[in-house]
Order: structure tokens, then C-alpha cells, then sequence
């Protein structure tokens, strides 16, 4: 899917100007989050709009020289909203301070639920008229930069989901456990393999699940509508709202029904699922024993009941009901505390007996921080009523809690390689040596791809960008610049071993450039005739050693090359005078030194993704060196009943797969780790002002 090279900037950019409406309303940090998203909404709805639109056009069937109007219907095929010309984003920007904005807004809504039952009483519309028209006017075009018009993809899809993140991240919205990360519901959906039936979730927040489900189907070149049947359950009224707007938004429908699960089972889906998926209450303590004591959802009996009648742990009430909806050949996967695992006694015996059926089929163990408003760890379970004979009696036990990208200091989540690898694992537990081959090729591929890139790439706007060339060239014109006010300078003076090192690393760096182009080269001409069996991509991941680790050390290079201009420059400023020089070029400096480094970044990027690739491949074929599942230390383990019932018929995957052995960290960068450590303290800055203005603001309403 096409994206921004920088989205991540970006979706910061809108979040921060968006969450001034906080500031410019009457909303608490607790309701501002509905309209916020409402826009939101409007603006990924358009964008799919336009994504499909012309494609639809151009297909419509002419009578007599007239094409009929665009339908709902058409729009609904292509996984998109059918948008009336009032509800559509660049209307709603083209409004002046002396239209009324929060009136156009609410029109937009009432013709989308016009046109849509069952949004019907969904969409936010009165909220509107809480908030100033230019406040109104401003967020509008805040939410359509000009950056995000020239993409292709669904690039407004993921500011959604960042969105949701970023409320979940505040608690804007009951403890923020509408939402689950995306990295998480993504590896879920995908282990699944969700092609077509009945989805249920349970407990299904902003709908996060039904998305990735879709998803999956999409990437099929499938439709989902075409192929999906989407049930929820969820027990606050603001949340099934979310969730429907999230699932209008990608061009979905859904049943969602507001209940009470624990209680209540509206769908009546008991035993007609084809596919469970959900992340529920973790530990939940409140649930009445009497009430739930006969329900049909309690295949394994009823867990723990403490003195006051409650049942003392609601997880396995969940995993129970999740069990229950399943049809024969149906599989489940869900997010669960890592507490159930092990949990004891009454909680043992159900889990005892549901390990008996053999329809346990994958634990994944997660280390903490991946969600947003709980730091614990959690697992991911996987039930399969479909099972192989030759897996019926054994459960596939990975431990990826080694496995994770860190995106703050608080955050942790996959890339989207860490969760192919453990996907990977996955599929040659099935069998599927093919898929698994074909993702180390696509690795290598990816690997050769970036080098080319190094040379010459196309940007977002479809321009063509020469990374390494272009450092060369600005790093030769910056030090071009200086040399009339060297040539003044005496020749035994402070500047010399600088000037002696820099020649000398930009020699050396220009020459193992032109190295490692012609190396590639030579990649890309073996590449063409690379068979895809097991041997020949090991092979394949062997001779692309020398490139990666030379991308490694063209890396170091390069920012040695750019400090050391820097050196020379500051020399010349400090120790030489050269400020007052006339054959001090001042503003050329700063010209150049600003051009050379965002050239050097851009390299560097480039650079650094050739080894990412080759390590994603080198990571694979290394622990998996026969295309086949094998136990790995710290990593993956496949056991059999007789073990788990030795283990006290425990499901924790660290109990079986033993300590990863330590790794030498051949990427550690003292000056990254450094930055990363600036990072976090400008995090914790900026928290501890925002904490001293809310105490502020507190004291002030208690008039102290």
C-alpha cells in the first residue's frame, strides 16, 4: 500500500492541531474525542471516495450516449461510502467564516445516514454546534493538507486507526479499551486467516478486529462484503458508535448489538461462528456466578466462585464463550492476560479440559507495553475446532516477547516484518513451506530494491531523488564553499589534520560508493536467475552478506564525512575568524550545511534499509535452515499434551521454549542510543509540564 515516506510526521502534525479543539470547546478531554473523530471519519471516507471513483465512472454502462448517476451500490462493491456532493471534504473546507460550518457539518452527516441505515443515529451531529465556526474552519483544513492529496493508498485508513490510538493513549474514552493495537489485531487476523463466514467479537471496542479481517480479504483481491458477515457485541452506547463509523468508513456493515456479554447473547451465534476474535476485559471480578452458572457458553463448567458469589476471574468465563461460539470447523483468536495461562485451581481445571479437546492450537506469548493504557503482558490464544490429526494432541508455543519495535518510550508494537517472521512460524507449523520461501525472497528482493534506491528513487510526488549522489554532490560543493577562505588560512594551522581527514574520508567514501554499486549490480544480475528452493535463497541470503554489511559500514561513512565538514566548519568560526573574512561565505555555509545533511539522512535511510531487508531474511533462514518448524531456544516450541500436563497443564509459552541465548548487538549505536535517551527526556518534559498546567488549572477551579 502506497504511503507517505514520512506519515509519521504527519499524523503527529494533525493530532496536535486537532487536539486544540480541547482548548477551543466546552468539551471535557472525555468528549471532545466524538466529533474529533467524526471529522475524521468525513475526510477517510472522501479520500476512499476519490480512490474509487474514477474506476466506477468509467465502468458505468451508457444508453443512448447517458451514463446513469453513481449509486450506492456502486460504491459498496469498491469498499467505499457513496458521498452526496454536500458531504464531501473539499465542500466542507470551501466554506467561509460566514457560512455556518457546524449546520454544514451536520447536513454532511444526516445525508450519509440518509443513505445508510445503519449508521442511522450514529454520526456525531449536535456536537458540532458546541464549537466555533473558525475553530470549526481551521480543524477542517487541518485535515486536508496538500501533502495527503497527491497519495494514492489508504493512507487516511491508518490516520484513523492513529486516531483511535491517540484517544486510547489519553483514556479519552473508558480506560481507552475501545481500541487494541493495530499490530496486535493485524498478527490475530492473519493467523486466522479469515476468508469468509461469520466474524464474531464479543467484545468488539471500535471494531479494530472486523477491519483486519477485511483486510486479510482485500489483499485476496476479494471482496469482504461479498465474503464476510460481521457480528459484535459491546456494552457502551459511545463505543458502538466508533465502531460503526470505523467499519462505515472502510465501506463495511456490521451487526452490532449493545450487551452485556457476560449476560447476554442477542446474536445467538452459539456454536454457528466461523471465526472468534476479541480482546476482552483482563481479570474482570464483578461477574454474578448465579446468573451465568447455567449458560450454554460454559462448555467447561464454571470457574472459581469467591464468598460473595462473584466469579472470583472473568477470563476464563471469556475464553469459554469464545470457545462455545465456534462451529466445527471454526477458529478463534484473542487477546488474553498472562495470568490465565497459568492461572490455578478451579481456573486449572477448565483450562484442563479445554486443552483435552486438542483444539488448543497457538500460544503467543507479548511483552509489556503494548497497549496503550495497560504496561502488562499479555498473550494471544488460538483455537482451531479444525485441527490436524498430527497437531491434535500439541500446541504451537512461541515466545515473542524478544520480538518487538519501540515506538516510545512508553509504546512497544511489531513492524510489519516482525509480525511476517512470526507469521512465518506459523505457516510451517500448517505446512506452508511455499509462503515461507516466498517471504525470504521477497526479503532479498526488498534488500536489492533499497540499494537500487540509494542511486536513484521516486519521492511521494512521483519526482525522481538520487540519495547517495546527492550527498556526494553537496557534501563536494559545501566543501567547495570553503576553500576560498582556506586558501588564506596558514598551512600549518588548527584546521589541517581536519582538512587532511576529510579529504582522505571522502576519497575513501566516494571509492567504496562506486564498490558497492558495482556490487549490486552484480546482485541484481544473479537475482535474475535465482531459483526459489530452500538451498538457493540460503544461498541467495549468504552472498548478500558483503552488501548489506558494506551498506553497514557506508552508513558510518557517511556521517563521519558530514562531521568531519562540520568540524572543519566550526574551526574556521572559532579558531580562524572567519566570520570576519570577506572570503567567508556565511550564508552559503548555512545553505549548504543544511542541504548536505538532509542528502546525508536521506542516504543513510537508504542505506540502512538495504541490511534491514537482508537481516529480516538472514533471521528466517537462520533459525529456520530446512524451511521447516524446528524448536528454537527462546523462540518457538512445539509440544505435546503429555509435557503441558507435566507443566500442570500450564499455556505459557516461556515454560517451554526456554531463555533466548544473549546476542551480540552488531547495530548498537552510541550516539542513537543517545539521541533516544534526548527523546525520552523531552517526553518526560513535556508530561511533567502538561501535569503542572492541569494541577494548575485544578487549583484554580477550587479557587485556591
Amino acid at each position: 500500500m502506497p504511503q507517505l515516506e514520512h506519515i509519521e510526521a504527519i499524523e503527529k502534525r494533525l493530532w496536535t492541531a486537532a487536539d486544540t479543539l480541547r482548548a477551543n470547546s466546552n468539551y471535557a478531554s472525555n468528549e471532545y474525542f466524538l466529533p474529533v473523530m467524526g471529522l475524521v471519519f468525513l475526510r477517510h471516507a472522501y479520500s476512499r471516495y476519490l480512490a474509487v471513483k474514477d474506476n466506477i465512472e468509467a465502468n458505468l454502462p451508457t444508453r443512448g450516449g447517458k451514463t446513469r448517476p453513481l449509486t450506492k451500490e456502486d460504491f459498496s462493491q469498491k469498499s467505499a461510502i457513496f458521498l452526496q456532493p454536500k458531504a464531501q471534504f473539499d465542500f466542507l473546507v470551501a466554506l467561509t467564516d460566514s457560512d455556518d460550518r457546524a449546520k454544514a457539518i451536520i447536513e454532511a452527516m444526516e445525508s450519509i445516514e440518509a443513505d445508510y441505515e445503519n449508521l442511522r443515529g450514529v454520526l456525531p451531529k449536535a456536537e458540532y454546534q458546541e464549537l466555533d465556526n473558525e475553530v470549526l474552519g481551521q480543524l477542517l483544513r487541518t485535515l486536508n493538507p496538500e501533502e495527503l492529496k497527491r497519495v494514492s493508498g489508504d493512507v487516511f485508513g491508518r490516520i484513523y486507526e492513529y486516531f483511535l490510538t491517540q484517544f486510547a493513549d489519553q483514556k479519552a474514552h473508558d480506560g481507552g479499551e475501545f481500541f487494541t493495537p493495530i499490530s496486535l489485531v493485524s498478527l490475530i487476523a492473519n493467523v486466522l486467516e479469515p476468508q469468509s463466514g461469520i466474524v464474531l467479537d464479543p467484545a468488539c471496542g471500535s471494531g479494530g478486529m472486523f477491519v483486519q479481517s477485511a483486510r486479510f480479504v482485500e489483499r485476496r483481491h476479494e471482496n469482504p462484503v461479498d465474503r464476510l458477515t460481521f457480528f459484535g457485541l459491546e456494552k457502551n452506547a459511545t463505543t458502538i458508535r466508533l465502531a460503526k463509523m470505523n467499519l462505515a468508513v472502510h465501506g463495511l456493515e456490521g451487526n452490532i448489538q449493545k450487551a452485556i456479554t457476560y449476560y447476554e447473547d442477542p446474536h445467538e451465534l452459539l456454536g454457528k461462528a466461523d471465526f472468534v476474535m476479541a480482546n476482552p476485559p483482563f481479570n474482570v471480578d464483578e461477574i454474578d456466578a448465579e446468573k451465568v452458572k447455567s449458560d450454554p457458553r460454559l462448555p467447561f463448567g464454571l470457574p472459581g466462585v469467591n464468598k460473595k458469589g462473584k466469579v472470583q476471574n472473568g477470563n476464563y468465563i471469556w475464553i469459554s464463550y469464545f470457545y462455545s461460539y465456534l462451529a466445527e470447523h471454526g477458529r478463534a483468536g484473542f487477546v488474553m492476560s498472562s495470568q490465565a495461562s497459568s492461572a490455578g485451581r478451579d481456573e486449572a481445571k477448565v483450562r484442563q479440559k479445554l486443552i483435552e479437546t486438542g483444539d488448543v492450537d497457538v500460544m503467543v506469548a507479548i511483552r509489556p507495553n503494548f497497549f496503550y493504557t495497560r504496561a502488562v503482558p499479555c498473550e494471544l490464544w488460538f483455537l482451531n475446532r479444525a485441527k490436524s490429526v498430527t497437531h491434535k494432541d500439541k500446541v504451537l508455543m512461541i515466545d515473542a516477547r524478544n520480538v518487538y519495535r519501540k515506538v516510545t518510550r512508553k509504546i512497544f508494537d511489531f513492524s510489519p516484518e516482525q509480525e511476517q517472521n512470526l507469521l512465518a512460524i506459523v505457516w510451517l507449523y500448517r505446512g506452508c513451506t511455499g509462503k515461507f520461501l516466498e517471504l525470504v525472497a521477497d526479503y532479498c528482493r526488498q534488500s536489492l530494491a533499497e540499494g537500487k534506491g540509494c542511486f536513484a528513487i521516486k519521492d511521494e510526488a512521483g519526482k525522481t531523488i538520487e540519495p547517495m549522489p546527492s550527498f556526494i554532490k553537496s557534501s563536494d560543493e559545501l566543501r567547495e564553499k570553503l576553500q576560498p577562505f582556506i586558501k588564506t588560512l596558514a598551512k600549518d594551522g588548527s584546521h589541517t589534520e581536519t582538512l587532511k581527514e576529510l579529504d582522505e574520508t571522502a576519497s575513501v567514501f566516494k571509492a567504496d560508493v562506486t564498490a558497492f554499486q558495482k556490487m549490486l549490480a552484480e546482485q541484481q544480475e544473479l537475482w535474475k536467475k535465482q531459483k526459489t528452493s530452500n538451498g538457493e535463497l540460503r544461498k541467495a541470503v549468504e552472498r548478500l552478506t558483503p552488501l548489506a554489511e558494506s551498506s553497514r559500514d557506508l552508513i558510518k561513512q557517511a556521517d563521519l564525512l558530514y562531521k568531519l565538514i562540520s568540524r572543519l566548519i566550526e574551526i574556521c568560526e572559532n579558531e580562524c575568524n572567519a566570520k570576519e573574512s570577506d572570503d567567508w561565505p556565511g550564508r552559503d555555509i548555512t545553505r549548504g550545511c543544511k542541504a548536505a545533511d538532509e542528502a546525508r539522512q536521506a542516504a543513510v535511510e537508504q542505506l540502512r534499509q538495504v541490511r534491514y531487508f537482508w537481516k529480516q531474511a538472514h533471521w528466517l533462514t537462520e533459525r529456520f535452515p530446512e524451511a521447516k518448524l524446528r524448536d528454537v531456544e527462546g523462540l518457538v516450541k512445539l509440544v505435546n499434551r503429555t509435557e503441558i500436563e507435566a507443566n500442570d497443564w500450564s499455556l505459557t509459552p516461556g515454560r517451554y521454549v526456554g531463555v533466548a541465548p544473549e546476542e551480540e548487538d552488531e547495530e548498537f549505536d552510541f550516539e542513537e542510543a543517545l539521541r533516544e535517551i534526548h527523546v525520552e527526556l523531552e517526553d518526560l518534559n513535556a508530561e511533567a509540564v502538561q501535569l503542572a498546567a492541569t494541577i494548575k488549572k485544578n487549583f484554580e477551579e477550587l479557587g485556591v
